[in-house]
């Protein structure tokens, strides 16, 4: 019973009876699928190459040397240099190398460039795995593994001892390179420094000895200079015009010397007796007065009348003057009483005894006059410094700033040579360190392993998924052909469709003779289906173990 053309009518739900008339009516394109895919994964699997992975750790050891003491030359993470050295052991150079010594790919590299045999299998044969330390930060490697996979174990192993080996070559060489590169960078850099430094101390040299004595820092000592010079100008000055005084007081002392002289002379000559001679007394009173007049009229030529020296020295001529009086009378009372009269060896020894003063104030003048030239040398020899250190005070400003850049520019290089050479120092010492093997190492952990256990491909997972994809397919087969078939095919359906009541029904009948026969075709079919599977999956096991042997 067919529905209307253009007539849709919902399809009833579904119940369990109905699901199982479904998986009878579709049990061939359920069961087909299945068999087939189970079929051609078990042949796939088995005549897919084995594919085996050898593995070795190699072990990274700690500097033996603790690093508070000497700095490593290499400061990198561990992870970036395994990284690093997996891309230089991974060129292309290396791994042609490797396919040619050890024979690798032969079927690939036939039929295809060596390149691609590396880009698109080998590298994806090689994986390199660091192993993170327990509870550290990720970044702290104490090992990494080296894995290769490829379907002659043996050669697996080989090739994976290969790679080890390369790693630790390809890591003591980088240190190696790296320490001597660093220490040959910083020597450079030292050396530039060095070069530097010296240039600038040779222009700071040249500034300080074409501008000695008017250098900034040289300002204080010029100043103390200026002012010692000043007070012993002003020393000079005061003994000078001290001596100079003293040589025109000797001077006029001289004079008075000579006028006496000249005195005793004439009176020496007069044979007269008439008037007596003067005593000795008397003289030396005259004389003291004489110069007590001398340095007053002095002291009045450059001083005023109330000037204190002025007036004491009024005070000491009056009383000399007093003194020469009392001395004129006593005598002349002395004379009353004695009439005696001088004798002329008397006025002899007064005539020598003047003489002698005479030459001894001559001498005092000439060394007076010695004294005064000294102290005007001296003084004109400080005044000519106080010039001298006047003019580097005053133009010590016009070289401060050039002084100043020359000395930051000294200070900056030699800060940057001590830098340079301190890191050259530490450098040297962790090139030592990597000669003597006390740096951090790489050291084989566990030797490239034999595998014995085939890591691709995984056979049972395969066939179990590629059943479960050939069941899953039968079913969604099954499924469409039961949505694209609107036949009425029990009761429930006529009942859901026509809403009429059934007081009965006639089954339908068969050929038993066609029905028979419809039966053995379908057996015949399916067994042979079945033992023809038997015998594909079969024999591609028993190939499979046979080119194991």
């Amino acid at each position: 019973m067919q529905p209307t053309e253009g007539f849709s009518v919902q399809r009833r739900a579904l119940d369990v009876e109905d699901y199982i008339d479904i998986v009878r009516r579709h049990k061939g394109w359920i069961f087909g699928p299945f068999l087939f895919t189970l079929v051609a994964s078990v042949v796939g699997v088995y005549l897919y190459p084995d594919t085996y992975v050898s593995e070795g750790v190699i072990k990274i050891v700690p500097q033996q040397v603790p690093q508070n003491m000497v700095q490593p030359a290499v400061n990198s993470e561990m992870s970036d240099r395994i990284f690093a050295m997996a891309q230089s052991i991974e060129s292309r150079t290396v791994l042609t190398s490797i396919i040619n010594t050890f024979g690798l790919y032969k079927k690939e590299t036939s039929r295809m460039p060596i390149e691609d045999v590396i880009e698109q299998i080998m590298k994806k044969a090689i994986v390199i795995t660091p192993v993170a330390s327990m509870g550290g930060t990720g970044r702290q490697v104490p090992a990494f593994t080296v894995q290769f996979s490829y379907e002659d174990r043996h050669l697996a192993q080989r090739v994976v001892e290969d790679l080890v080996s390369k790693f630790i070559d390809e890591y003591n060489s980088n240190s190696s390179n790296q320490s001597v590169l660093s220490t040959q960078f910083f020597k450079d850099q030292a050396d530039n420094a060095r070069k530097e430094l010296d240039e600038i101390e040779n222009k700071l040299t040249e500034f300080k000895v074409k501008n000695n004595g008017r250098l900034p820092d040289q300002i204080e000592t010029n100043r103390q200079q200026l002012n010692t010079l000043q007070t012993n100008a002003t020393f000079y000055s005061g003994s000078f015009d001290r001596a100079n005084a003293e040589k025109i007081q000797l001077e006029s002392q001289l004079s008075i010397y000579k006028d006496r002289l000249a005195v005793l002379t004439k009176e020496s000559q007069e044979t007269t007796t008439a008037s007596p001679l003067k005593t000795q007394a008397r003289i030396d009173a005259d004389h003291e007065v004489e110069a007590m007049q001398n340095q007053l009229r002095e002291l009045k030529q450059v001083y005023q009348d109330t000037f204190p020296d002025v007036v004491l020295a009024k005070s000491r001529l009056a009383s000399a003057q007093k003194k020469r009086d009392d001395l004129i009378k006593s005598e002349e009372e002395a004379r009353k009483a004695n009439p005696a009269k001088l004798t002329n060896p008397q006025a002899q020894r007064e005539l020598l005894d003047l003489n002698e003063r005479i030459r001894q104030t001559q001498s005092l003048i000439e060394a007076k006059q010695i004294e005064i030239d000294g102290f005007s040398k001296d003084l004109k020899r400080s005044n000519d410094l106080i010039n001298q250190y006047q003019a580097r005070i005053a133009t010590i400003p016009l070289g401060t700033k050039e002084y100043d850049d020359l000395e930051r520019d000294r200070d900056m290089a030699k800060q940057k040579y001590e830098e340079m050479d301190a890191k050259l120092a530490h450098a040297q010492t962790a090139a030592d360190m990597e000669s003597r093997q006390q740096g951090e190492t790489l050291a084989i952990l566990d030797a490239a392993s034999l595998p014995t256990q085939v890591a691709e491909p995984k056979r049972p997972l395969v066939i179990s998924l590629g059943a479960a994809f050939g069941l899953l397919l039968g079913i969604v087969i099954a499924g469409a052909r039961e949505m694209k078939d609107t036949s009425l095919k029990n009761l429930k359906d006529v009942r859901a469709y026509t809403q009429m009541a059934i007081l009965g029904s006639i089954p339908l009948l068969e050929n038993d003779f066609v029905v028979r026969r419809r039966r053995r075709l379908a057996w015949l079919g399916w067994t042979t289906a079945c033992l023809a599977a038997v015998v594909v999956v079969s024999g591609s096991i028993v190939y499979y173990y046979s080119s194991k042997q």
